[in-house]
């Protein structure tokens, strides 16, 4: 699934992005953050994939997977 994250240096600025293309994966982030739906974001971005959308949320979730100390 992960795989469909890409980071290529001089696109973007670097910043992940969707299978090579110029879609950010923050951007994706944002969108379901401010409640535009799956099929809304599907709909104005033709060539993602539902699987897309899926990755972006896995990749953040494991960007915010802090191991946690116990004192």
């Amino acid at each position: 699934m992960l795989t469909r994250i890409t980071q290529t240096p001089g696109q973007c600025g670097g910043r992940p992005c969707i299978r090579g293309m110029r879609i950010r994966v923050n951007d994706i982030l944002e969108m379901l953050a401010e409640n535009v739906s799956v099929s809304e974001i599907l709909e104005d971005f033709p060539d993602l994939e539902l699987e897309d959308i899926q990755a972006c949320l896995l990749f953040a979730a494991r960007r915010t997977d802090f191991p946690r100390l116990i004192a």
